[in-house]
């Protein structure tokens, strides 16, 4: 095909635009526009199972995965008629028109747009007042990695497997793990935020060597840190099946529990996930059909608050909460009370 030529595709009944499919996105193997739009055609099923139907932040990098990058919070005002979107709310309460992934024909139109991956909101479009995922983020600290992240993946099963709740694991795409429990919805994003406090509260009590709940950066240590205000309300996480803007175009891949311990983040790319997948077939295949109970993990969240604890703290962008502790890190309040 000559350089620049426009291609129509049709997906999903719908024809879309794709424009320099030839354009190189990842320098490490020369992969293009085009190797990432047939990347996400072949999962298909898999991406519409954990992305469809739902909200999503777009975050473009309109000349490759090295280049300048910004977030799209709103789609723009040229688009196809056929696009869906949904009003949402960020974090400080500012509305937006987002994308919804109600086909995959949107998810190659934003690609062709310059999307590498879609941060992906906790509940679909047509229920957001329900968060439906619980979404564990292992972020490894400085001095750590991610065979620790991965070692802490395992530590999150235990506890989840005594309360009798089902997970399923994710590499991030990077360094770290993302444990995902699939919800009854019943409940909202700040009940969902509970569960995650409880549970990074209880893993730092069980393996202080190893977790960290803590929010403020200088106590952390060289530890895992479980990221518990990723489910605070209308906070998005980057999405299952995602490539990310590396240079050797890793890909935020779904595993069973087995695989995970079999595999190392950085092996799973662009050049072998969708063969892993065509072979294999969905690790999370499963997941959508046995929604989890949040009740227990509500029960030790509120043990800890009859035991004493406060709220954990939220991050600046939100307004006050009730209970919350002061917003200063450790050593700034000692210098102020001093």
């Amino acid at each position: 095909m000559p350089k620049g030529e426009v291609q129509i595709l049709e997906v999903d009944g719908r024809e879309v635009k794709l424009t320099s499919a030839d354009k190189v996105f990842f320098s490490e193997r020369g992969d293009t526009k085009g190797d990432l739009v047939q990347h996400y055609l072949r999962l298909r099923d898999p991406i519409m199972s954990t992305m469809g139907h739902r909200p999503v932040l777009m975050q473009r990098f309109p000349d490759g995965a090295e280049g300048p990058s910004f977030f799209q919070k709103r789609v723009p005002q040229s688009r196809p008629d056929w696009l869906h979107t949904a009003i949402v709310s960020t974090p400080n309460g500012t509305e937006s028109e987002a994308l919804v992934i109600a086909d995959l024909a949107h998810v190659v139109w934003a690609v062709n747009i310059g999307c590498l991956g879609f941060h992906v909101w906790p509940s679909r479009a047509d229920d957001a007042e329900h968060s439906d995922e619980l979404r564990l983020d292992l972020d490894p600290q400085p001095g750590t990695d991610f065979t620790k992240a991965r070692e802490a993946a395992f530590v999150v099963k235990e506890l989840l497997d005594e309360v009798g709740v089902r997970a399923w694991p994710k590499t991030t795409g990077n360094r770290g793990i993302h444990v995902y429990v699939r919800l009854e919805s019943r409940w909202d994003a700040y009940d969902v935020r509970r569960a995650a406090v409880a549970i990074a509260r209880e893993l730092e009590r069980r393996r202080p060597d190893l977790l960290t709940a803590a929010w403020w950066k200088e106590e952390r240590g060289e530890r895992i840190f479980l990221d518990f205000n990723q489910n605070a309300p209308h906070k998005t996480v980057f999405g299952a099946w995602s490539v990310r803007a590396r240079a050797g175009a890793q890909v935020s891949t779904p595993l069973s529990w087995d695989g995970l311990a079999d595999v190392h983040a950085d092996e799973l790319t662009l050049a072998n996930v969708a063969d892993r997948y065509e072979a294999n077939g969905d690790p999370w295949a499963e997941m959508n059909g046995d929604p989890q109970s949040l009740e227990p993990l509500l029960a030790m969240y509120q043990q800890d608050r009859d035991n004493g604890l406060m709220d954990a703290p939220w991050p600046p962008v939100y307004p006050k909460q009730p209970d919350e502790p002061p917003r200063v890190a450790p050593s700034r309040a000692k210098k102020t009370e001093g």
